[in-house]
This record gives C-alpha cells, structure tokens and sequence, in this order.
C-alpha cells in the first residue's frame, strides 16, 4: 500500500521535504499566477453518488516514455469490493508496467478501447490528459489525475468547456497530515531518489562500497546528495546501503538528524540562515549564504565520486548549484544526477531526458522519468494513494460509506478540486481563521524575596494536626494497652506499606501483587493457633480452622513460586550473579535463634521473631522498587513468612497429633500451590492471582467464625475488641472470598466480562449493606454465644452475595483495579484477624498489604482517571447518561509483506502490546521480530499502559518472558511526549488502551481514561483477530484514521507472519 511504502523517507522528512522534477509543478503557493488568485466562492452542495451508479475509467499513458498505469489489478479488486459499478481498463494499460490484461480481467475489470475508457464516470490517470483525449471525456465527467494548472491554462479551459470536475493529484495540500495517505508526490520522489543512485551506480566505473581484495584496496565511492527532501533521502539510504559514503547539504536545519540517522554527514557552512519556506519547501536563500554555498560545492566536487542534486522552488526555475567549472574539476569517470532537470536543472551540463558526457569525461544524467524507469513499484504507489482518496471523497466528513460527493468541508478535495463541473476552483480559498484565543493573563509578578511557603506550611500543619486528634481519640476510648500495642504497629505498618509500594516500578507491579498474595498467606497462623482434635479435627470449629491453613499454605507456596518465576524472566545475561542462596543463613540464624530461645524457656523470643519476619516482609516489597533487588525481596519474603510459621507451630503447645495436622495441612497446600505455580501459563496470572485471593479471604472468614465458635464452647467472655474484628474478618473476608471467585470467572471467561446491570443495583447494595450492619449489631449486643455465632455465619452468606454483585456488576476493563483492591482487602482482613487474636505478626503484615495494595488501586485508578468509587459502584460499561458517538468510516486493511517493508523501512518503530498477545502466546515471536528489525538498524520500543492486561504489570512479565529488554520498555506517559517521532506503531493485541474515544467523546464508555496515543505517531498498523471492539465494548475511531491499517489475524500467526517474511524477504 502507499501509505505503507517506505514511510521512513516520508517519515524522515517531515515538513522539510525537497521534492522531484515533478514537484517543480506542485500547486505549491508560489506557483499561482495573480489570474488565477480570487476568491472562490462555492456554490450549491454536491448530491452524493452511490458506488454503485459510478463506472471508473483507466487509460493507458500516452506521454512519450511513460510506462506506468493509474491502478493495478489489486486496487481493481479493492474498488470493486467497495461496490463501484465498473471498472474499464484500456487494453494493454498496464503492460509497460507488467500488469496484464488477462490480470486485470481476472481481478473484474472490464478490458476495453483508448476512446471507452474515457467514456467513464470517473476518469484516473497518471500524467494530464492531452487536448485529444481531454475532447473524449464524456460531458460533467469528474477526472483524477497529474494536471499542473498553473502550466497547463489550455488544457483547464479545454476541460471546462466539458464541464469536467478535475482534481488534481499534484495539488493535495502537503501539510494536512491526513493527506499523507494520498501524496502520490512523495511515492514518485522516493522511487526518484532510490533510481537516481541505481541510474548513477549503472555508469559509475567502480564499486560503491570498498573493499580489499587479493589484487589490492578499493576504496568506497563518496557521494554527494544535495538537497535532503523525500528523493534525497531516499538516494542516501540506497547509497548507504550500497557501502557508499555519503554527505548530504541542505538549507534547512531539520535535515541534520534525518541524515545522521541514515548514517550519512552533513555539510553545514560557515552562514546561520533557515531554508526552511512555505509548505515545508525549501527557500531562496540571501546572496551571502549562495555565495558560501558555491564554495562549499566547489570543494566538495573535487573530493566526491557521485553528486545527486534535488533541490527544487515551487514556481521557480531550479537553482543552479553545480557550476559547469565545478563539474570539470571533477574526477574522469564522476558521475551526476540531476533531479531538478524538468525545472531547467541544478547542474550547469544538464540536458532534460539525456545522459551528457563533458569534455573532461564526466557523466550528467538528466532523466526526467525516473519513477517510469521502475514501472511496476511506481505503479502500485500511485495506484494506492490514487484509490485511497478517491474512497476517501464523501465517507470522510459524510461519514457514509458506498458514497462519492465533492465535500467542500474535506479540505483534501477542497485542495485538490481545480474545476467543479467547469468552475474554476483552483487556488483552493483560504480558510476561515480560527478565532483568536483571548490573550493570557498576565502573570501576576513575583514577590521579590525568598518565596513565603505560609499557605503550604499551614495545610501540612492542619493535616498533620487532624491525624494526631484522630490517634489521641481512638488512643482515649482504647480498650486496654494491648489494642494501643496493635493500633500501634497497625498505624507504622500502613505507613511502611504506603511508602514502598510507590516506589515500585510498574513493570514490577505483577511480582509485587503475588509476592504480597504470598505474604498473606500468613492467615495460616490463625488457623494454627485455633487447630486442635489431634490428626483429625475435633470439631466444626477445628475443621474450620484446618480449612484456614490449608487455603493458607496454598496462597505461600504459590505466591512464592510464581513470583520468582516472573522476576526470573525479568533477568538478562549480562546482570551481576546473584547469589540469594546465602540468604540461607539469615534464615538459619533466625530459626535456630528462635529455636534456642525456645529451648531456654525465653517466652519472648518469640515476639521478637514475629518482629523480625514483619520487618522481612516490609524489605521484601522494598526490596521490588528496582529490578536489581527485586529478586533478594522474594528471597526475604519467603524467609519472614517461613519465620512466622514456624514461631508459630513451636509455640502451639499442643498434642503431637495436632502438629501432624497442621503440618500435613502446611505440606499439602503448600505443594499444591507451588505445583499450580509452576505449571500455569504466565498469561493466565491475572486468574491465578484471583483465585489465591479468594482463598485468603476464605480464611480469615472461617478464622473468624471459628474463633468466635471456640469461645462460646468454651463459655469464655467475648469482650467488645474481639467481636467486633471478628466481625470486621468476617464481612471482609467474605467479600473477598467471593469477589474474587467472580474476578476469576470474569478473567478466564466463564463469565461474561460486561457488567452486570440489575434494576436499582444500588438499592440491592445498600439494602444487603444494611442487612449485613443488622446481623453485625445482633452479634454485638447478643448474650446467646450461638446466636451470635449464626450472625457471623448470616454476615458472611449475605456478605458474600454483596462480594459477588459488587464484583460483577464490574466491567471487564476494570479488572486491573478490581485485582489490586482484592488484594488490598485480603490485607485487611489479615489485619482484622491480627487484632482478633492479639498477634503482632499477622496485624502488621495484614495492615502493610492493605495500605500496599490501597495505594496500588488509587495508581490504577489515577491511570483510568477514575476514581475508586466509580469503580466499585459504576464500572466501566455502566453508562454515562449519554450515549457514544457513532464510529463510522472505511477501514483500510494491508498484508504481511507490506507491513514488513514499512517496518524495514522505519527508523523508530514503537510496540504496543495488548491482552490479544497474551492470549495467543505471542510474546516469544513478537521478542524474536524485534531482534530481527534491531539488526537490521530499526530502533525498536515498546509502550506499555498501566492498565494493559488483565491485572498490572502483566504485559511487562510476558515480554521479560520471552526475553524483551526491560530498558527499552517504557511507560504510557514516556512514549506519549514524544508519538510524533515514531515512523510506525504497531499495535499487538490492543484495543481500548489505544482507543481515542478516551479523550475524544465524553460518552464513551471509556471517556476520561488516558491512552497511548497511536492515532499521533506517522503511521499505525493494529494486528488483531477482527473489528470488533475491545474488552470495555467502546468502539474504537483510530481503525478508520487515515494514517490506520488494519492486519487482521491472529497475533501469533501474524507475527510468526512477519518474521518469516523478515527472514526470507529482506
């Protein structure tokens, strides 16, 4: 496709393109004469035409020479899809450019004479029409094509006497960026540039590239490229890739770094003056800067091999840069290209059309028909940018499809548009100029002096104040100095969650949620302090208590397991040896320590071990600020865990077959939960993460009914502390339970991932809110010990349908915050548990992953632009009271080989991976085509949105998986500054984290949250199975962007695709 062919010429460029011979007739702003500048005014509207009632015309070229054809067989096909009636092709039309008519017959063209096919409703062509072949254009016919007007007044007037539409295909406006898809100028300069060196190597008597052979040294050829626009970049990239050394000069600055990305150096004099002009040509430059030019060219002659020249002026005659003295004192055999030859030449011995052989033996080539000299690829670019902007006419600004009309709302046409129906329509008028923007307000002056910080002083004093008032009143209605103890270990854990985890970078936000889903797996110390009936439980209570540890133990060794799993793909070859091993002997010491103590009757030993597992685990998610230490935290995580458990077990006191149950229990989960860990595919983490929270939540509910179930059968008093954290684990617990359970269904598909929308769902929740206060009240002020254990069994039935609607009436899109506030509520369940039994351990690590994972939710939430109660009672895909625009237009699809052309052709090449990727396991064969395009030059990045996947973090963990540099990994907010840098994007498997709908329509279902903004990088290509929307179900505008190409298929086959074609084609 054009858009596709060779983008990093066109990309390179930029505004600051010198163009070809043919640009000299480009309907640039200088080249309108004063008869022709008036004010247009329009008249009525165009009725639309349906493709269906249109017949398209092709005629064979009959300039002198020319060999190319205004669309190809392929585009043939395309047209005819799109629903246009007929399509007649002169016999032998494409011939010269080794298109057949049997070709062109198979793809549904009509096969016909020179005379029918300009009886056509539309006629497309290549060069303008002859006064001959304009007299055979049927009466009102629209023609496309080359047309010049400001040269050809004979030919326009010939063609308004038929009344003809004529759009001009040199008179596209070069600064609309949407037109890029159609600049037919750029396609023939690139293909100039690139024949220019091939023309220039054909009659240059060496090799371009050195090399040292057995008969001696050949040193490489030096050229000169003068003139750094479309065609002279091209003429440097295939002079480089020749082995040629290569210097290019222009007058315009932003020329420098495109050069020096092609490996070429640029020539600079000793003059500071801009050449940058209108439209992004080039200017005429002052008289002192062309008199320093001269004698840089006149230097430069005598050392170079081989000079391309393109430098052009719209609507003047081609500046000469290359005296004929400067030619003769070049080298014998020195060969010259000169671009410009049609606009009278850059080169003092140019000839239009011929090859001149001065009288000091150098060679001045003078072709004017450089792009015909490859027929077949000019063809096909014209080809495409032609069909694409007549498809273009009408769905644009109409936004109907199988419609063509003359929009004078398109600024393209309104550009392009030289006659409407026999009116003179060229100049295009000037557009309306937005109104002026309100002047800013002056900036109020500074105070001189140091600057007062009183208002911020102030604020931080009243905060700090309020939280201290807050602590002295629940301080004052403590029940006893233990609660003081654990409110006081709660409060310094919460700080020291909240202070390490935003120091986590997000690409280790997954290890950061399964090494604190493994460090909750603690709920197993209060199963095994409530466990008892010897091998077997005793009682309902005890069972419960067993289930506790067992969930328990399943969270640890999965937790643990996977973590390292992640963090082990993260490593890369050249990291430091690690050696985490050693860690064996803090974790020694700390268990004999314990142990000896133990034996010596210390009671508080062990105290201080929970003290230093707490203090272990707070350093484990420290620990995975930085991918350097992430790897020693699930070390220390495991080794403060394990401290814990075993403090625990020594200290039960009980009878030897109740320490075979726990064991046994510790054992078996613990195995079971390693064995899942080690087997799960890392796409499936996000439901793996689920379901282990779903089991903290299942034990620290039935920890807590089962504690509540121990007391009263003992007939011990509950004081008002122990109830209500019973309570507070219960409905926490319960709600994790079963919120999870449903995230799990949502993210593995066995539930519909669109949020459940029930009639007055709000009511439903508050009344089971309510319902759950009442039984938590019954409990509380309840004398009957069984009565008050039924309430904790009715709050956490009803808690539990309250966890699964919350959770369901989620939509899918929110599942990375749904994730992190699960895990926030296993922590304080954890917590609550803590203060239940009075144990330090647990309180501490329960509050540091609930304030951890409060603040990873408020970091999710913040890169949705949503806030937390949007999402926990609204949702994505609950509605906005609006309703989202209506996305209409024609996409543009492309193929493999044309993908792999632009991507050789890019110089900087963004990734962006979505949850298709994962799905179809494609990160290995993404990996392995990035190691392909970096050897072949191409800087490769990836961008990832903080949302992307199922749960945070995912999309970094599947491309350390498969070996993706983490350095060239960035964040959303990193590739977003600078998307106008990139010559492509890809998008692998993405949809709503791209989708402009965001920031473009305030009824979206997704209206607000920021994404990677693709639509602003040169050229986009999405690969994804279909058009169908994303996971949130908001339709997505950038597929029908112009600059937009859909590579439709499965995300593994078609980069498997890719990179076959990378190794085979290129």
């Amino acid at each position: 496709m054009a858009s596709l062919a060779r983008p990093a010429a066109r990309a390179l460029c930029g505004k600051a393109t010198a163009r070809l011979p043919v640009a000299s007739r480009r309907c640039g702003p200088a080249s309108v004469s004063r008869r022709a500048l008036h004010v247009v005014n329009y008249v009525a509207e165009h009725a639309p035409v349906a493709y269906k009632d249109l017949v398209l015309g092709v005629p064979k070229e009959t300039f002198a020479g020319e060999k190319r054809v205004a669309i190809t067989p392929t585009v043939v096909k395309t047209l005819l899809k799109a629903g246009f009636k007929e399509i007649r092709v002169e016999k032998g039309a494409g011939e010269a450019s080794e298109f057949t008519d049997d070709e062109y017959a198979a793809a549904g063209a009509s096969i016909v004479d020179h005379a029918a096919s300009f009886k056509s409703d539309i006629v497309l062509k290549i060069r303008p029409p002859s006064l001959e072949e304009a007299d055979m254009l049927k009466e009102r016919a629209k023609l496309i094509s080359y047309i010049y007007p400001s040269r050809n007044q004979e030919l326009v007037d010939r063609l308004a006497a038929k009344k003809a539409t004529v759009i001009g295909m040199d008179c596209i406006p070069r600064t609309l960026s949407r037109a890029q898809t159609f600049d037919s100028l750029s396609s023939m300069a690139n293909i100039a540039g690139y024949r220019a060196v091939i023309e220039a190597a054909h009659h240059f008597g060496r090799f371009f590239t050195g090399q040292i052979t057995a008969a001696g040294k050949v040193p490489p050829a030096k050229v000169l490229v003068i003139g750094g626009g479309v065609a002279g970049l091209a003429a440097i990239g295939c002079a480089k890739s020749m082995g040629a050394i290569v210097r290019v000069f222009d007058t315009r600055e932003a020329v420098r770094e495109q050069a020096k990305s092609l490996g070429a150096e640029f020539l600079t004099v000793d003059i500071e003056e801009s050449g940058e002009g209108q439209g992004g040509y080039a200017k005429e430059m002052s008289k002192e800067f062309i008199e320093a030019e001269m004698k840089l060219f006149s230097e430069q002659c005598k050392e170079v091999d081989i000079i391309i020249s393109t430098a052009l002026i719209p609507g003047k005659k081609a500046p000469l840069l290359i005296l004929p003295e400067f030619v003769d004192s070049m080298k014998p055999g020195s060969v010259l290209v000169d671009l410009a030859a049609e606009a009278g030449g850059n080169i003092g011995y140019t000839q239009p059309n011929e090859v001149v052989k001065t009288p000091h033996g150098q060679v001045v080539i003078g072709y004017t028909d450089l792009p015909s000299r490859l027929p077949t690829q000019s063809s096909t670019l014209f080809s495409n940018n032609i069909s694409k902007f007549l498809l273009s006419m009408g769905p644009f600004t109409t936004g109907k499809k199988d419609e063509f009309v003359i929009d004078y709302d398109d600024e393209a046409v309104r550009g392009a548009l030289v006659l409407d129906e026999g009116e003179m329509r060229w100049p295009a008028p000037v557009s309306a100029a937005p109104a002026a923007a309100p002047p800013p307000p002056k900036p109020k002056e500074e105070a001189k002096g140091p600057k007062d910080l009183y208002p911020q002083t102030l604020q931080g004093a009243l905060t700090t104040t309020g939280a201290a008032a807050a602590t002295l009143a629940i301080g004052a209605v403590s029940p006893n100095p233990v609660f003081s103890s654990m409110l006081t270990k709660f409060g310094l854990a919460s700080i020291c969650g909240y202070q390490t985890v935003w120091g986590v970078t997000p690409a280790l936000h997954s290890p950061l949620m399964s090494v604190t889903n493994a460090i909750s797996g603690l709920t197993a110390v209060g199963g095994m302090v409530l466990a008892g009936g010897g091998v077997i439980p005793g009682n309902a209570a005890q069972g419960l208590a067993a289930l506790a540890v067992l969930a328990s133990a399943v969270n640890i060794g999965g937790g643990f397991t996977i973590t390292q799993r992640m963090l082990d793909m993260f490593k890369r070859p050249d990291d430091p040896i690690e050696h985490n091993n050693l860690y064996a002997i803090p974790a020694a010491a700390l268990l004999g320590g314990w142990a000896i103590g133990r034996y010596l009757g210390i009671d508080e030993v062990t105290s201080a071990t929970y003290l230093v597992s707490s203090a272990l685990c707070i350093s484990a998610i420290a620990c995975l600020s930085k991918q350097e230490s992430a790897r020693t935290g699930n070390a220390l995580g495991l080794i403060g865990v394990s401290g814990g458990v075993v403090a625990t077990l020594g200290g039960l006191n009980t009878d030897p077959g109740t320490y075979a149950q726990v064991i046994a229990s510790l054992g078996a989960g613990g195995l079971v939960g390693n064995q899942i860990a080690s087997r799960i595919n890392i796409t499936d983490l996000p439901q793996m993460v689920a379901a282990y929270h779903s089991l903290v939540g299942l034990a620290a509910a039935v920890t807590s009914i089962a504690n509540i179930m121990l007391l009263a059968e003992a007939g011990h008093d509950m004081d008002g502390v122990h109830m209500v954290t019973a309570f507070l684990g219960d409905i926490i617990g319960a709600i994790t339970l079963t919120g999870s359970a449903v995230a799990f269904g949502k993210l593995q598909g066995i539930l519909d991932s669109k949020p459940l929308n029930l009639p007055g769902k709000n009511a439903l929740n508050l009344a089971m809110l309510g319902a759950v206060l009442t039984c938590g009240g019954l409990f509380l002020t309840t004398g009957d010990p069984q009565f008050g254990v039924a309430m904790l069994w009715a709050t956490a039935a009803i808690g539990g349908v309250l966890g699964a609607h919350l959770t369901a009436s989620i939509g899918g899109a929110d599942m990375p915050v749904v994730i992190t506030l699960l895990n926030s509520y296993s922590g304080y369940a954890l917590c609550a548990e803590g203060f239940m039994l009075n144990n330090d351990l647990i309180t501490t690590v329960g509050a540091l992953i609930g304030s951890s994972g409060a603040i990873l939710s408020y970091i999710m939430c913040k890169a949705m632009n949503r806030s937390l109660v949007n999402v926990i009672f609204g949702g994505y895909g609950t509605g906005t009271g609006g309703k989202a625009a209506v996305v209409t237009g024609t996409h543009t699809e492309t193929n493999v080989p044309e993908v792999v052309e632009a991507l050789t052709s890019a110089s900087r090449v963004l990734i962006v991976p979505g949850y298709g990727l994962a799905v179809a396991n494609a990160q290995h064969s993404i990996a392995e085509l990035t190691k392909k395009l970096k050897g072949k030059g191409v800087q490769v990045e990836f961008g990832i949105h903080p949302v992307a996947g199922r749960m945070p973090g995912q999309l970094n963990v599947l491309l350390a998986e498969a070996g993706v540099p983490y350095d060239i990994v960035y964040e959303m907010d990193e590739v977003n500054e600078h998307m106008d840098q990139y010559d492509m994007v890809v998008v692998m498997g993405a949809n709503d984290t791209v989708n402009s709908a965001a920031l473009e329509d305030p009824n979206s279902v997704i209206a607000g949250m920021p994404v990677i903004e693709v639509w602003k990088a040169k050229q986009v290509v999405f690969c994804k199975r279909s058009m169908g929307v994303g996971y949130a179900g908001a339709d997505n505008p950038v597929f029908f962007k112009p600059n937009t190409l859909m590579l439709l298929g499965d995300a593994k086959v078609t980069s498997d695709g890719l990179n076959t074609a990378l190794a085979t084609g290129h």
